[in-house]
């Protein structure tokens, strides 16, 4: 097998020379490191899915508010495109505080949600009605696509409805401050709990690319959010209450708690861990290959990181960790626009010695903030390819048993160079375990040497893994085929299988320990909610982190008329 990681050729007219800068390295690109500091960029998916709907000329709107004045009822937003229509079907809820709670096994929630594959029937809205506020413990069918939940922030919903009743805005401070009104805490998809299965509207245009369904539905969940809380003003403060005003309102985004069960997505899906992050390098490849920056290029990335370092401004946690790493990127902007004033743009492949000096000079939060912000108005070079973020998982499953062990060993060697530096029976280089608990049969992460089991520990030891597969090859002739290998030693089909998909898909293995003691998985939590486009990371532990998801975006009866995949970063002057 061979691994080709170089970036595709440039047709673009800027692009007349012929150096190509290949892509960065697997090496520097797969440790946790470098992914737990990675930024939204152009190919994030709430990004693609918005420039596709503004693209294609999809319409909005709310054919059903049935909403009292305690905010307990139903609404309908309706979706509808060029071939297709999804509905999301939102529940309201008058949720007592002592039942709310972010944690999965949580059994009551502020609202409820399903994105319905059409338009619902008023038979679909009474089925809906008597399962979805249930969530798991409901039943939906392959006409939901989606199935979601979320919670109030309740200190800024109080101040919010307040505010607006008494016919004033709310405090931006307060606003900035928490960032969303509802923060979802779960979404499920993909066939889980009967909703229908990814294989029945993958084909369908729109839908192709990763986490489409589940963009869609947390992006008319914001926008039922924020008419939520303008109606409970309205009944509260009467004809006197006002509504947000437009430029505050979009500093609302919809909050997410992520707990340590999602993380391993990252080891359990290879090709498309790869596919995500191919398409990111090659993107980044793309730009850093233009040998001269366009006309008022300098003016626009000195905009950009303006913006950025605004964002940076506004970025808050109370964890020790990130708030060092936020630290470190207020200040990296600061050397990253004193740079870029410096003229650094004017040198032959610009873009190319911005990544190298950024490498030498800037933290990793400030170098993937670099290559988020050199992709931003290049969307002609880069955005086509949010088209290859997909992968065939089956058509990688099956093992190639007649390749030599040589011919593997070489690769497999290469890939895995990483792995066999560690003693993996030391104490603190194999302190976790990762499991299935059985109460909500979801990932999670054991403390080897303290708790109990191990024995039922799930294989994404990858680093281990690999070294063992290392020490029992040795000795085998190279000649031998794989599969005779294997036929001895059966316990190591899951990782030949692992090393065969890195070996032609390079950015499918995270290049670190991830039972170490100090393994976090915030990290790969950082590394998969970037590419959904999150901003704003706020570690609650090492285990679990809160994000904003759309803030800054247009609603959906503003996509029609707003600038095109402007939102990323906020405006300048707006207070």
């Amino acid at each position: 097998m061979t691994s080709d990681i170089s970036a595709p050729p440039i047709t673009t007219p800027e692009a007349t020379e012929d150096r190509e800068v290949p892509l960065r390295a697997p090496g520097d690109v797969m440790t946790l490191a470098a992914l737990g500091s990675a930024h939204q960029t152009r190919l994030s998916f709430m990004r693609v899915l918005l420039r596709t709907l503004r693209r294609e000329g999809w319409r909005f709107d709310r054919p059903l508010w049935d909403i009292d004045e305690n905010g307990v009822g139903r609404a309908l937003y309706r979706a509808r495109g060029p071939r297709r229509t999804y509905t999301l079907v939102a529940f309201a809820h008058d949720l007592p505080a002592d039942q709310r709670s972010d944690r999965v096994i949580a059994e009551a929630w502020d609202a409820t949600f399903a994105l319905f594959d059409g338009e619902p029937t008023d038979s679909d809205l009474q089925r809906l009605s008597a399962n979805v506020p249930l969530q798991e413990a409901g039943r939906i069918q392959d006409s939901e696509l989606t199935l979601s939940r979320a919670n109030r922030s309740v200190r800024l919903w109080a101040h919010v409805v307040d505010r607006l009743a008494a016919g004033a805005q709310p405090d931006a401070d307060e606003v900035e401050a928490v960032g969303y009104l509802m923060r979802t805490t779960a979404g499920y998809g993909a066939g889980k709990f009967g909703a229908a299965d990814r294989a029945a509207v993958c084909e369908r245009p729109l839908m192709g690319g990763p986490f489409r369904l589940e963009m869609l539905t947390v992006w008319l969940i914001r926008a039922f959010t924020l008419d939520l809380v303008e109606h409970m003003a309205r009944a509260k403060g009467g004809a006197g209450a006002a509504t947000l005003a437009p430029a505050l309102r979009r500093r609302f985004g919809v909050g997410n708690s992520t707990g340590h069960g999602m993380a391993p997505i990252l080891v359990t899906h290879p090709a498309l861990l790869h596919a995500f992050l191919a398409a990111r390098e090659r993107a980044i490849a793309r730009v850093r290959s233009l040998p001269h920056a366009a006309e008022g290029a300098k003016a626009t990335l000195t905009t950009l990181i303006s913006r950025a370092a605004l964002n940076a401004q506004r970025w808050r946690s109370d964890h020790p960790l990130q708030r060092e790493k936020i630290a470190a990127l207020r200040a990296d902007l600061s050397r990253l626009a004193g740079h870029v004033a410096s003229g650094a743009l004017n040198a032959a492949y610009p873009f190319d010695a911005l990544m190298k000096w950024a490498s030498k000079n800037l933290s990793p939060e400030g170098r993937e903030q670099t290559a988020a912000l050199i992709l931003e108005h290049h969307g002609e070079l880069v955005d086509a390819l949010a088209d290859e973020m997909g992968a065939d998982e089956d058509a990688l499953f099956r093992i190639d048993g007649a390749e030599t062990i040589g011919a593997f060993k070489a690769a497999f060697t290469d890939t895995y160079a990483w792995a066999f530096q560690t003693n993996y029976t030391e104490a603190d280089r194999c302190a976790r375990f990762w499991y299935v608990s059985e109460e909500k049969l979801e990932p999670r992460l054991g403390e080897r040497h303290t708790e109990p089991g191990a024995a039922y520990e799930l294989p994404l030891d990858t680093g281990r893994a690999a070294r063992a597969l290392a020490e029992a090859l040795e000795g085998w002739d190279e000649g031998e085929a794989l599969a005779a290998f294997l036929m001895a030693h059966p316990e190591h089909r899951h990782t030949v299988r692992r090393a065969q998909i890195a070996a032609d898909h390079p950015y499918g293995e995270i290049r670190d320990n991830l039972i170490s003691a100090t393994m976090l998985p915030i990290d790969m939590l950082r590394c998969k909610l970037a590419f959904f486009g999150a901003q704003r990371f706020d570690p609650r532990s090492d285990r679990w982190v809160r994000i904003c998801m759309y803030q800054n975006a247009p609603f959906p009866h503003e996509l029609a008329a707003s600038p095109e995949d402007d939102w990323a970063y906020p405006q300048l002057g707006n207070a």
